[in-house]
C-alpha cells in the first residue's frame, strides 16, 4: 500500500479497520458501507466549474460550523468537489441530509442539476463517486486533489493533463482530518435551528414535536426525521432514514 492508498483508506473508507494493508487498494475506497453507512460526503459544482461558488461552501463549513476543512478535488471534466471526512460513520440518509442542508445554506440560488451530493437522494444505491485522483476515459484527463490556493487556477480547465503525483496527492491529504461525531453533530444543530427549537416546543402527552413518541430528538435523529417526513425526497432514501432512525425511539414508537 503506498501512502495515497494509506491516506484514502484513512478518511474514505467505511471501515478501515478490516482493509488489509496486503490487498490492494479499492478502486472507490469511499462506497457505502455493509451496514448501510458512509463516512465520505461528496459535494460538487459543475458546468460551468465555479471556485467561488464553492469556495463559500468550503470556508462557510469551518467558520460558520466548526468543522475541519474538506478536500478540494477537480473533477477532470468540468467542476469542483468538495471531500467531506467522518471519523464515525453515519447512515446515508443523515449523510445526504447534511449536504443537502449545505446546498440550501449556501447554493441556494444554484441551479439544482449543476450540483452533485453523494449519497445522493436516491438511496444507498445512490453512494459512489468516481475516483480521485482518476483518469477520465472520455476527455484524457486527470481529476485530482487540489491545494485551496491553487484551486481558483482550474476554473477554465478543472483537470490535470496529466497524472498526479501519488506523493503530492498524499501530501495534500495527510493534513486533513474527519469530522468527529460532537462536530458533526454541532453542524447538524447550526444548519437546522428551526427544527432545533421546534423539538423544545412541548407536544401531546409522550410525543415529541413532530409526531415521534419519546423525548427530544439529537440533532442526527432531526435530521433523519426531516429526510423520512420529506415528500421531495426519494423513497428508498426516506426508507432508509426511517430504518436508521428506528432503533433510537422509544418502545412506544417502535409499537406504531
Amino acid at each position: 500500500m503506498n501512502r495515497l492508498q494509506a491516506e484514502l483508506r484513512r478518511l474514505y473508507l467505511p471501515d478501515p479497520s478490516t482493509a488489509s494493508a496486503s490487498a490492494p487498494a479499492p478502486h472507490i475506497p469511499w462506497v457505502i458501507g455493509a451496514d448501510g453507512q458512509v463516512r465520505a460526503m461528496v459535494l460538487g459544482l459543475a458546468r460551468p466549474a465555479d471556485w467561488g461558488g464553492l469556495a463559500t461552501v468550503w470556508q462557510g463549513v469551518q467558520a460558520d460550523l466548526e468543522l475541519p476543512a474538506p478536500a478540494i478535488a477537480v473533477t477532470g471534466v468540468d467542476g469542483y468537489q468538495l471531500w467531506f471526512s467522518l471519523a464515525v460513520p453515519v447512515p446515508a440518509a443523515q449523510a445526504f441530509g447534511f449536504l443537502d442542508a449545505l446546498r440550501r445554506r449556501y447554493l441556494g440560488q444554484v441551479k439544482p442539476q449543476r450540483l452533485t451530493l453523494v449519497p445522493g437522494e436516491g438511496g444507498p444505491q445512490d453512494t459512489q463517486a468516481l475516483p480521485v485522483p482518476g483518469l477520465q476515459e472520455a476527455g484524457g484527463q486527470w481529476s485530482a486533489f487540489v491545494a485551496p490556493d491553487l484551486a481558483s487556477l482550474f476554473a477554465d480547465e478543472p483537470w490535470l493533463d496529466l497524472e498526479p503525483s501519488p506523493d503530492a496527492q498524499a501530501d495534500l491529504l495527510s493534513s486533513l482530518k474527519s469530522v468527529k461525531p460532537a462536530e458533526f453533530e454541532r453542524a447538524l444543530e447550526r444548519l437546522a435551528p428551526t427544527a432545533a427549537a421546534d423539538d423544545e416546543r412541548p407536544g401531546p402527552a409522550g410525543v415529541a414535536h413532530g409526531g415521534v413518541p419519546g423525548g427530544p430528538l439529537s440533532a442526527p435523529e432531526r435530521f433523519l426525521l426531516e429526510v423520512m417526513n420529506d415528500p421531495g425526497v426519494a423513497l428508498p432514501l426516506r426508507i432508509e432514514a426511517a430504518k436508521a432512525l428506528l432503533p433510537h425511539l422509544g418502545p412506544a414508537a417502535r409499537s406504531i
